[in-house]
This record gives C-alpha cells, structure tokens and sequence, in this order.
C-alpha cells in the first residue's frame, strides 16, 4: 500500500502531480488539465523564444575561460543527473584534470541541496560550488581553486554561459513529461529544445521495452540529426548507511522493509528495490528535494515500528544524506547506492568529452 507523507504544501504539490500525468480521476482533474492549457502555451511559447533569441546571437552566451560541460534535462523531475555528473568527474578527474561543479542548489537546505551531499560524500576531493550567478561562481573556480573542467549541474537552462559539450538526458520511461510545458505538464521548455544538444542519454532505459527506446531514439534522430544518442542505466551497487559503512545487494532481501523517498522519480526507485527482491511491506513518498523536519523524522518512526523487530528501514542516497540517523522507529536505516553506467555508446560519449576538454 503506498503511503504518503509531508506538508500541506508537499500534498498540492503531489495533487499537481497527479492531475497533469492523468494519474487522478474523477470530475475535477480533467477541468484543470484543461484551465492549465492557455497557461502552458504562453510559457511554452516564452521559452522557445528565449532560446531562439540565443539561436539567433540577439542575446548571448558570456564565453568561458575553461571548457565547460553542461549536464541538464528537459523535465521537472529526476532523470539520473546526479551519477551521471558523479560518473563524469569521476572520469576526467582520473585523466588528471581538476574538475569543479557548478550548480544552482534547487531545494537547498543549510545552504546546500540533497544533490550537493550527495556529490560531496562521493567525490570528496572535487569541488562543488552552488549559486544564481554560475559565470561568478565559474571565475571563482578558475582563479581560486585553478580548475581546468567545469561540470554544469541542470544547465540545458542556463543558457547565459557558453559550453563546450551540451548534454541532455531524458527519462526513457517518460521522456516528454506528458507531452505539455508547464504547468499542463513536465517539461521546462518544448521538445524543439533538443536541436541545441549535442548529446542526449536515455536514462533507465532498462526499466522500458526496446521498442520503446528505439521509437525514442527515432524521434531524436528525425528532429536533431549529428546529435550522438546514448543509453544508460542507474545500476545498485550496495546498501549503504549513515556512516558510509556499505554491505552487499541481497543483505536484506528476505527482511520486512518499509521504504520510503522524496525524489523527483519515486516509482524508479520503488522498482529497483522490487528488483533486488526485497519484501516491501510499506512503502511512503515525498515530494522532490523534501527537506525533512523533526515531525517528519517522529512520523516515520512511528510508521516503521509497524515492522517486525527485525524489519529495516530503506531509503535512497539523497534523502540519507539530509537526515544522517542511523535508525528510524528502532529499525536499521540504509540507503540504496547507486552508479551511472552507459551501455550504449560510451565509447564515442568520452570521446566527444575528451574532445571538448581538449579544445
């Protein structure tokens, strides 16, 4: 039975939710997907013409000292962009570069948002810098920290800085985000956008039919032709805990498990725990980038000592990181780490970002 948790405001948020992916029924959601339209339009049409007036050189990109490899998608809502950010820097930091991070740090809290922890926990000795102005915070890097890559976190947007390589990924299992632009649906600008990636990633497009993916992948090549096309997966690899302590996949596969996220894709992680077998006897969600009070933490915890004394608590990395307990209503609390692979072309993927360090 799904559970949910959270505000006033997390409810609305998750009504809104509902209403524009179809999920609600009844007489209302229809009349709101409806008024939602006029509204989605406009934004629709201000956003392709903001980006058409880059296209055309009226407005321009502030050119960058350094090469700059932008990471972002078309959607409200998680795609995987944190492994693969984690994935890249990773890579480049082994061939000897010093790479920094710049985002924007939606959702923060004490000043740095669930993604930032996360980045920070698992690549310790990069730097992760988070604010309005990214061209600053670029200049920052270059002068004090001597950076000679920089990752742009969620820039498909932020089209004030120029870049070097423009990367997009798209959710394989919902990459149009209803078909509609704010706030009728999930995409932050019209597909056309897509003419101005030079790479676009099919996250979990393990969780969808091939079928699908290649009709996907028909829609890219017809509309963005000479744009490299590639597949990954987000791939557990362990249980870890607030220590960082980490154990195997299948430590609590026949355990009782109440589950619960505050991510932008709850049901990819519901999946991936069916996946691994675990028993999942209840199971709650939270809003994206849920900052999680004391009475969260006391609603949880009364919600888990529903488990048998042996049932654990699982969670993901990112909502680990911003409650940093090891225990909830008595019971265990891990989370499910995870690691970004690319299973269709790779190979040519870090060549075109060698590439474009290089030049």
């Amino acid at each position: 039975m799904s559970e949910r948790g959270g505000s006033r405001r997390d409810r609305i948020v998750r009504r809104w939710q509902a209403i524009v992916s179809g999920e609600a029924g009844g007489v209302v959601a229809p009349v709101v997907r409806l008024s939602l339209l006029p509204l989605a339009m406009i934004y629709g049409f201000v956003m392709s013409f903001r980006r058409w007036l880059y296209r055309r050189g009226w407005w321009r990109s502030h050119p960058t000292p350094i090469p700059v490899i932008s990471v972002g998608n078309l959607t409200v809502g998680g795609t995987g962009k944190t492994p693969c950010v984690e994935m890249m820097a990773r890579d480049l930091c082994c061939q000897g570069f010093r790479v920094v991070i710049l985002s924007r740090g939606y959702g923060s809290c004490e000043g740095r948002n669930d993604e930032a922890l996360v980045l920070e926990e698992n690549l310790p000795d990069v730097p992760h810098l988070q604010g309005i102005n990214r061209r600053e915070l670029l200049q920052i890097a270059v002068d004090e920290l001597e950076s000679e890559v920089a990752l742009l976190d969620d820039g498909f947007q932020h089209l004030r800085l120029s870049r070097s390589l423009d990367i997009v990924l798209l959710d394989a299992s919902d990459p149009w985000g209803g078909g509609w632009p704010l706030p009728r649906g999930l995409l932050r600008e019209p597909r056309g956008a897509l003419k101005d990636a030079d790479v676009v990633i099919l996250t979990r497009s393990d969780q969808i039919s091939s079928q699908v993916v290649a009709e996907i992948r028909r829609w890219i090549e017809r509309r963005v032709p000479g744009c490299l096309i590639c597949e990954a997966v987000h791939e557990a690899v362990g249980w870890q805990n607030h220590k960082g302590e980490i154990v195997s996949l299948h430590r609590w596969a026949a355990r009782p498990t109440a589950a619960f996220c505050g991510i932008g894709n709850p049901e990819a992680f519901r999946a991936s725990l069916l996946r691994l077998g675990v028993d999942v006897k209840h199971w709650r969600t939270f809003p994206d980038h849920h900052a999680y009070t004391r009475r969260d933490v006391e609603e949880l915890s009364e919600w888990a000592r529903s488990l048998p004394p042996e049932g654990i608590v699982l969670t993901t990395q990112k909502d680990l990181v911003k409650l940093r307990i090891p225990e909830i209503g008595g019971r265990p609390l891990w989370a499910l780490r995870v690691a970004f692979r690319v299973t269709e072309g790779e190979v040519t993927l870090r060549e075109r970002i060698r590439k474009a360090v290089d030049a």
